[in-house]
């Protein structure tokens, strides 16, 4: 018999944001998220994004907690946590 410990998601998905908005901007990202706006270069973030068309990008999907974003035509996943992280 083998015992085990039930870890509850939630303890380690706390982080939650609310992202309003997300445009692109020649080669750059805009987020707006948490009442502020984050700026990022797309080729520092994810050469899938870069490569993109303007169509592709346009269509993602925000988890629901807010913890990352998903552009299923490129498959491609961010963490909002780290785009924050690494632009304060």
């Amino acid at each position: 018999m083998i015992l085990g410990t039930r870890i509850s998601i939630s303890n380690y998905m706390k982080v939650s944001h609310h992202i309003s908005d997300i445009n692109f901007i020649e080669d750059k990202m805009v987020l707006s998220v948490d009442e502020r706006e984050i700026t990022v270069e797309i080729a520092d973030i994810s050469d899938k994004l870069l490569a993109a068309s303007d169509m592709e990008r346009s269509i993602y999907k925000i988890s629901p907690s807010g913890y990352g974003i998903h552009w299923p035509l490129i498959d491609e996943d961010l963490s909002v946590e780290k785009l924050m992280k690494d632009n304060p």
